[in-house]
């Protein structure tokens, strides 16, 4: 089977091929060329072949005119022969018949002698050459007696001699009119037939040539001006035919690409919205994070341009204090509100997503999923944002990209603006440290002078009987001294203190156990500090409000135990408490005790307010409440950005 169905494929395509063949228009046009070509060689030949056979038919004509001459010219000579009978004349008569003889043979006359021995002018110059041979060559060849005239002789033959010569003359001269009008004939046959096959091929290329192509050439004008649904009805065979096929195809492709390329050209438009787009949000995202990081508002503005943009669901932000932390708080949320007392970190799995490493979609437990974005730099990690994805909503590339460049941005901005706050809080140490140097110096050096001079002013003054009046006056001076020196240091070791990389909570720890230790009672801390911050000031001030509040207990409370608690309440703000099971407060501070003033007048530089309380059943509480400065800030204009 597969030799039978090969050799049918073949002749197939050998059909094909003769097919298109046959109705090739270069064969049509080859065919009319042809034609034209053997019309013009055959009248050419036939001409050529006519004018071979007329050559030498003037050269006949002229032998045979001669032949003429000649048989009058013996007679004459025959005649003077029978009047003188001279010698000179009989020589001249051999000669004479000699010459007609051997012209009436000649060369040109045979040559002009027709193939067929049946014409008439074989027929006449058989009549002349047997007239010759038998009649008047016998006849000229006898003498004739001289003075006597020959009775029955051959000058009376003569005449009728050369009119069969005048008949040869004229047949071939017939003859030579013949052929000419034969060629004539061939050549006008053969122009005519050229003019009409010329004509046949002017009309035939017209038509199947000029007339396509000059339509096919308005064709393509208008698929020039953009008119793509032009087509022609060129449906033949022959190369003509498939050229308008191809036109068409040709058409009806430029038509697809005309339209794939609109197609294209609106997806690159969308491409450029997006990468517009994109492009606005990291911009505007970038300027908003410099100029506030942490800031709650700014992290909303963030998620709700994500959720326009990217066509994402509602989401959060977490952030995480310090190294190695497995939980974050939540500073934004676009989440709708939830149950009181709901963790946002608990529905949105917000634990889980600190472990992840990068950019991550993770299923919850309800069918739900949520996209992670750890916010970190090189250093560590400082939290991450988290993103619900609408079912069957795949992240394309630029959406990839766009939330990992601007996650690494989140990030570095983080980390920059901790390091600026560090490096703003060891300077703001660092120029408390000079101030304590200076003071120490200074004024402590003064104050203690001045308790020495007391000291040795008390035995002058009780020697010297000067009443009990001098003697309460140098008291109360000795008291001022003491308390004032005692603030001093107080102060001094305020100042010499250091909040480090750490944080706030670290310190607050390190001065529990400073003061556990110094008391000799056990202090409780608790610290929830996630989600605020706090600039290096409002941490040195919120330290000291507790040492000062912590040293009020050690020096006047007689607790037998006391806590310390700092949190970040859910509106930004901060509460710190410091409570003890006391002998609490009792009338009014002595007049150079100013330990509750001085935290009076910070918790007024925090922008706060400071509360001391007696608890019902024993002790005091010293509470007091803040809002940040970053909080303060955030209330500020920012807008997110619209979806186009």
């Amino acid at each position: 089977m597969g030799p039978c169905r090969q050799g049918a494929r073949e002749k197939a395509v050998i059909r094909s091929g003769r097919t298109k063949l046959e109705n090739s228009l270069l064969m049509r046009l080859g065919g009319m060329f042809v034609a034209i070509t053997v019309l013009a060689v055959t009248s050419m030949s036939t001409s050529w072949m006519v004018a071979e056979t007329i050559q030498g038919s003037g050269e006949a004509i002229n032998l045979a005119g001669s032949l003429r001459m000649q048989s009058w010219r013996m007679a004459a000579i025959y005649q003077r022969l029978q009047s003188d009978g001279a010698t000179e004349d009989a020589e001249d008569l051999g000669e004479a018949i000699a010459r007609f003889e051997a012209d009436l043979k000649a060369a040109p006359i045979l040559a002009v002698l027709p193939s067929d021995e049946t014409t008439p002018l074989w027929h006449v110059y058989r009549q002349v050459e047997n007239d010759w041979r038998t009649v008047v060559k016998p006849g000229l060849q006898v003498t004739p007696a001289a003075g006597r005239p020959a009775r029955g002789s051959v000058l009376d033959d003569i005449p009728a001699f050369v009119a069969h010569i005048n008949d040869l003359v004229k047949q071939i001269e017939d003859a030579a009119e013949a052929k000419i009008l034969v060629m004539r004939v061939i050549l006008g046959a053969a122009v005519i037939a050229t003019m009409l096959v010329v004509a046949l091929a002017i009309y035939l290329v017209n038509n199947i040539l000029v007339y396509p192509l000059r339509g096919l050439l308005g064709l393509a004008d208008q698929i020039g001006q953009g008119n793509l649904a032009v087509r022609n009805d060129l449906t033949g065979e022959d190369e003509i035919g498939r050229l308008g096929q191809a036109f068409n195809h040709m058409a009806e492709d430029l038509s697809m690409l005309y339209q794939n390329l609109e197609a294209r050209v609106e997806e690159k438009t969308a491409e450029l919205t997006i990468a517009n787009r994109s492009l606005e949000l990291l911009y505007h995202s970038i300027a908003r994070l410099y100029n506030g990081p942490i800031a709650p508002r700014t992290y909303e503005i963030l998620l709700k341009d994500l959720e326009n943009v990217l066509g994402l669901g509602h989401g959060l932000a977490c952030l995480v204090e310090g190294d190695g932390a497995t939980r974050g708080r939540v500073i934004a949320s676009t989440l709708p509100p939830l149950p009181e007392g709901a963790d946002p970190c608990s529905v949105m799995s917000c634990a889980e997503c600190l472990a992840r490493p990068a950019l991550a979609v993770h299923p919850l437990g309800d069918g739900r999923r949520v996209l992670s974005l750890p916010l970190n730099d090189t250093e560590q990690l400082y939290g991450v944002l988290q993103l619900e994805m609408p079912p069957g909503k795949e992240l394309v590339q630029w959406q990839s990209q766009l939330l990992e460049a601007l996650s690494r941005h989140i990030g570095i901005a983080i980390g920059t603006a901790r390091r600026t706050e560090q490096s703003r809080r060891l300077s703001l140490l660092d120029e408390r440290a000079a101030l304590a140097r200076d003071l120490h110096d200074s004024l402590a050096q003064s104050l203690a002078y001045m308790k020495i001079q007391v000291s040795r002013l008390k035995p002058l003054v009780e020697g010297s009987g000067a009443g009990s009046e001098a003697g309460d006056v140098l008291a109360e001076l000795r008291e001022g001294l003491n308390s004032a020196y005692r603030q001093l240091r107080e102060l001094l070791t305020t100042f010499r203190l250091r909040i480090e990389g750490e944080g706030l909570g670290a310190a607050l720890q390190t001065t529990v156990t400073e003061f556990s230790n110094r008391g000799g009672i056990p202090i409780t801390l608790v610290v929830h500090l996630a989600g605020c911050k706090l600039t290096p000031n409002e941490e040195i001030h919120a330290l000291q409000i507790v040492r000062e509040a912590l040293s009020n207990v050690l020096n006047h409370a007689q607790a037998r135990q006391a806590e310390v608690s700092v949190s970040c309440n859910s509106d930004g703000s901060v509460s710190a408490t410091v409570t003890d099971d006391g002998i609490g407060i009792h009338g009014t501070a002595r007049a150079h005790h100013y330990g509750m003033t001085i935290m009076e007048e910070r918790a007024k530089n925090l922008g706060g307010r400071l509360s001391v309380e007696n608890l019902a059943a024993r002790g005091t509480r010293v509470a007091l409440h803040f809002v940040p400065s970053t909080r303060r800030e955030d209330n500020g204009t920012i807008h997110p950005i619209q979806p186009s």
